[in-house]
């Protein structure tokens, strides 16, 4: 009974190190290897190739489970078939042998399965670094005493492999975007990592993907400076705005010319010898719509320049980047004691009943109210859907209502043809309005041709 003990504890043991080895920190280890540990440096050692040292493990493992069970039905078997039979039984001797012999097995698997693996591999889970470190020296004797076996094991293995048409040397798979986004998930539902970090990291992911076009700030929204303005007027432009830089066009927003820096302005203004706008310019750093905003990013650091013209394909200007824009992109709107405080986006106004900046991305609307609202090429705001709605555009100052996508909207604010904010009111449930999406001014007019065409055909008919 001790020997199946201690061949349990033996089991045990390894299946407690292998769980700690697969679950040990390795930037940890390789912080404390620097430090001069060298306990860490071994088991750094063995982290970095792990695959010896796991098949000397299972050796181990199967080797004392079968010697466990081998040894329980050699000694316990006869014992217990022989009380039975003193007993009165009348079974077959050699019969009952062998079901005495599954019992204890079965007994024997049980014990060694909780007590020789569960346990102990819960243990090291929790503990993984420290159940390491004390496996250490037991790890070092097996590998020496099992190495040859091991080495016949791991041939047999990667000749399997290679019958397979599996490479057994081949390296492994690096970390991917999905496991660390999928580690990063994980860390917010145990709370080892906040919400607001949790987004910062997938904030990191998306900014790969993002392009000029979609962080710009939209021309319409620019603050420029035609290089004729006054003084006063320059002057009066900068305390309105509270701004640091200023595109200044020539003939108009498409003829950028330079960057004025209000610091250049200010300090030229107090000089004795002022210069001209222009020669306070300095000089413009254009780039395409499509630019990736991590490359953007690296170049405006390279070039030490916070303000990027952005151009699209005829070379009119769409917009600009600043590198505040690029920074909020990561870690969220930045305010300073100038700016202005924006209002929400999506407000809630009542049962079923949102006010929405027509400006909001539709991609935003839909994560908010939890709809399906199709997005197109020409647009990807709310404003944009609303206006692929209308047949003309409405004046400004008007507050049309239409109903499309299941949704009631009504136009609150409409200025310098744009849409300021609208109330958005659910009509119905999600499911009604899956896919029939209402009908835009093409489908109309391609309609109206149809039946145009149609009352030509009859009026042809008639005349034969």
């Amino acid at each position: 009974m001790l020997l199946q003990l201690v061949l349990i504890f033996l089991s045990a043991c390894y299946a407690a190190a292998e769980v700690a080895l697969l679950s040990l920190n390795s930037t940890k280890l390789h912080h404390d290897a620097e430090e001069g540990d060298p306990t860490a440096a071994k088991l750094l050692r063995i982290t970095d190739a792990p695959a010896r040292t796991l098949s000397t493990i299972q050796v181990c493992i199967t080797l004392f489970g079968f010697l466990g069970s081998a040894l329980a039905a050699t000694q316990f078997a006869p014992r217990l078939a022989g009380a039975i039979l003193s007993a009165g039984a009348g079974i077959d001797a050699d019969v009952l042998h062998v079901l005495c012999v599954i019992l204890i097995t079965l007994l024997l698997s049980y014990l060694t399965l909780c007590l020789g693996t569960l346990v102990p591999k819960r243990l090291a889970m929790k503990n993984p670094e420290a159940i390491a470190r004390r496996s250490l020296l037991l790890l070092e004797v097996s590998a020496v005493i099992f190495r040859p076996f091991v080495m016949l094991l791991n041939a047999a293995t990667h000749g399997i492999l290679r019958l397979c048409g599996i490479d057994p040397n081949a390296a492994e798979d690096e970390v991917t975007e999905d496991d660390i986004r999928m580690m990063v998930d994980i860390g917010g539902e145990n709370g080892a990592i906040e919400e607001a970090e949790k987004e910062m990291i997938e904030n990191i992911f998306e900014f790969n993907n993002s392009t000029a076009e979609e962080v710009m700030t939209h021309r319409t929204d620019v603050t420029s400076i035609w290089v004729d303005d006054t003084e006063d007027e320059i002057l009066r432009t900068i305390c309105d705005s509270g701004l640091s830089r200023f595109p200044v066009y020539n003939e108009n927003m498409d003829d950028i010319i330079g960057i004025l820096n209000t610091r250049d302005f200010l300090l030229n203004a107090q000089s004795d010898n002022p210069k001209s706008l222009r020669a306070l310019l300095r000089e413009a750093y254009f780039v395409p719509e499509t630019v990736q905003a991590d490359q953007l990013f690296r170049n405006m650091q390279v070039k030490k320049i916070h303000m990027a013209i952005v151009v699209d394909e005829y070379g009119g200007m769409s917009g600009i980047v600043t590198m505040e824009d690029l920074l909020e992109e990561i870690v969220g709107n930045i305010y300073d004691e100038f700016d202005k405080q924006t209002e929400a986006e999506i407000v809630r106004a009542g049962d079923n009943t949102w006010r929405i900046s027509g400006s909001t991305p539709l991609k935003d609307v839909n994560d908010a109210l939890n709809l399906s609202l199709p997005e197109d090429e020409d647009y990807d705001t709310l404003g944009g859907l609303i206006f692929s709605q209308f047949t003309t555009i409405p004046q400004d100052g008007s507050t049309p209502d239409l109903d499309c996508f299941g949704l009631h909207i009504h136009v609150e604010k409409l200025e310098d043809h744009r849409v300021e904010t609208a109330l958005v009111t659910k009509l119905a449930t999600e499911d009604d309005h899956g896919d029939d999406h209402p009908e835009t001014l093409l489908d109309r007019l391609r309609s109206r041709d149809d039946n145009d065409a149609q009352t030509d055909n009859g009026k042809g008919n008639e005349d034969r």
